[in-house]
């Protein structure tokens, strides 16, 4: 008898073995990987805050898939979608996020309007809106240049003391600049426009008069000042801050030497500029000094290609400097970028 049943119940035990290797393989939730199999890649879906900015989440929702189109309208201020339109004429689509500055020349500061008003219809159209301010010096005058005696001027350390001194000649001024665009800022939260809010953009950027003083009591405590100032003194709960730096050489040390804290920036941007591009360490830094929040392109001359934006997920969007976009990049280039499966043009928002 058992000569006889011996190959059948031998038959049965390799079935069942091979049912139980097969389950282990393909089903259930405990992947048992078997010898010549590819590593199990599992993706964490993305965390979504309580926030109340529908833009900010969708930021959140998109991380590690898709990354959105933009480009910065610079001066004049009277033409705000300047760049914006050049974009969907090489393209044929408009980008995702229209980018603003409030700027520092006369006929630009009597224009904040024109900016703000885009800025409005822009958001009104499904766009994210950003929202930047070269501003002139508060120890020196306004409207300035872009210059010595204007945005690339610089502090004393005595000056940038009295900067952050509550109640000084120059933190009077400083006030008075500040409040100057909160007035504007007031019209978009009256119309429930949520704003990108990137002030003192490339923090670690020397050139400009309030960029390149690490430290506790550097750059990022007027970032930190503003943050308080804007938010709690002017009630501006419309502002989504981002924090933004540009890709020295010294960019690690300097994510640490330049943030703010986590309680004053909503999303972490790096300015492209060095000529290195697109490189596997920025973006570990970035993810890095993010801890979760949304990191961004927040400004660039060459743009990336859909297979770095796929290598790179995590990047929320790009916004590419105006001009620079056409004279860095082919338009057909540009038109690839913008018509990847992994970019979001401002056809492809949902809309608030």
């Amino acid at each position: 008898m058992k000569k006889r049943y011996f190959p059948l119940m031998c038959l049965v035990a390799v079935a069942v073995l091979f049912s139980i290797i097969r389950c282990g393989k393909d089903g259930g939730n405990n992947i048992t990987p078997v010898k010549n199999d590819p590593p199990v890649v599992v993706t964490d879906p993305p965390v979504v805050p309580n926030t109340p900015f529908k833009s900010l989440k969708y930021l959140y929702s998109i991380a590690g898939t898709k990354t959105l189109s933009g480009i910065h309208n610079r001066e004049p201020n009277s033409t705000p979608k300047a760049w914006t339109d050049k974009a969907f004429s090489v393209t044929g689509k408009y980008p995702a996020l229209w980018s603003g500055d409030f700027l520092f020349q006369a006929d630009n500061i009597n224009n904040r309007q024109l900016m703000i008003n885009e800025a409005e219809a822009q958001f009104k159209k499904g766009a994210v809106v950003n929202i930047m301010w070269h501003s002139c010096n508060p120890a020196l005058a306004e409207p300035c240049g872009f210059d010595a005696s204007g945005v690339k001027s610089k502090l004393t350390d005595a000056q940038w003391n009295d900067l952050l001194t509550d109640g000084t000649a120059i933190n009077t001024q400083w006030k008075n600049l500040v409040d100057e665009v909160c007035v504007y800022l007031q019209q978009l939260k009256d119309k429930n426009v949520e704003v990108l809010w990137r002030p003192y953009h490339e923090m670690n950027q020397g050139a400009f008069w309030w960029g390149g003083r690490p430290g506790a009591n550097g750059t990022r405590k007027l970032y930190q000042q503003l943050h308080d100032y804007m938010t709690n003194t002017k009630g501006l709960t419309n502002l989504i801050w981002v924090w933004d730096m540009q890709d020295f050489g010294s960019l690690e040390t300097d994510m640490n030497a330049y943030n703010p804290g986590s309680d004053y920036w909503d999303v972490a941007a790096l300015d492209f500029y060095d000529g290195s591009g697109y490189t596997t360490a920025k973006y570990n830094i970035m993810v890095a000094a993010a801890k979760g929040k949304p990191i961004a392109i927040g400004e660039c001359d060459k743009l990336p290609t859909a297979a770095q934006l796929s290598a790179q997920p995590k990047w929320a969007f790009f916004m590419s400097w105006s001009e620079l976009t056409f004279s860095s990049n082919t338009d057909a280039q540009v038109k690839a970028l913008y018509t990847a499966p992994n970019v979001v043009t401002l056809d492809k928002m949902p809309g608030w």
